[in-house]
């Protein structure tokens, strides 16, 4: 059992920056992948970035090169680390872990594919 805690959202000008932690416990996060996703009101979870244990990250086209996903997973915690915020970034946040070969391998992007969630972290940005 993997039990997930984000903080870091709040609220912050388009243009600015916020950094979200998601920190873990019950597990060595090494064995899993780490995920962050997003759900705005009235539209699905989407993803938005993933950590494989290090060696690998992913990102979804709109958040990408302006936003890097990180883990240590001595301390097990996962950031998100998210620059240049746009209004369409507005959403509340969640962090997601799951250790299953299909997520590690290729599913990583698919929210329905996570045993583990997070509460979630409201992010707000303001034009």
């Amino acid at each position: 059992q993997v039990q997930l805690v984000e903080s870091g959202g709040g609220l912050v000008q388009a243009g600015g920056s916020l950094r979200l932690s998601c920190a873990a416990s019950g597990r060595t996060l090494s064995r899993y992948i780490m995920a962050w996703f997003r759900q705005a009101p009235g539209k699905e979870r989407e993803f938005v970035a993933a950590s494989r244990s290090g060696d690998m990250t992913y990102y979804a086209d709109s958040v990408k090169g302006r936003w890097s996903i990180s883990r240590d997973n001595a301390k097990n915690t996962v950031d998100l680390q998210m620059n240049s915020l746009k209004p369409e970034d507005t959403a509340v946040y969640y962090c997601a872990a799951d250790s299953s070969p299909s997520v590690w391998t290729s599913l990583y992007y698919q929210a329905r594919k996570y045993a583990y969630w997070g509460q979630g972290t409201q992010v707000t940005v303001s034009s």
